[in-house]
């Protein structure tokens, strides 16, 4: 199965205040399809970023791939994955 690690855009925002969630997808399915895992979110904003770093670095360990501003978000949050992951 191939997935990918990306952001998702929640919430309504009227304000145009952006709120994402960092998510694992299924490629094969669409863009607002289901989703397989949540591992964090992001507030670009107010530059709030959590995210379940143990989690990605077993999904890249099983072949996942990352969007280029997931994998960004990473490098800034800690430099990078926790010893045992690749690093991004």
């Amino acid at each position: 199965m191939a997935v990918h690690i990306r952001l998702r855009r929640i919430g309504r925002n009227p304000s145009g205040k952006p709120h994402f969630r960092v998510t694992v997808f299924d490629e094969r399915m669409g863009r607002d399809s289901r989703v397989i895992e949540e591992l964090g979110y992001y507030k670009p904003i107010s530059g709030v970023a959590q995210l379940k770093k143990e989690r990605i670095a077993e999904w890249i360990k099983k072949g996942a791939q990352l969007s280029t501003t997931v994998k960004s978000l990473l490098k800034k949050s800690n430099k990078g994955l926790p010893s045992g992951g690749q690093e991004v």
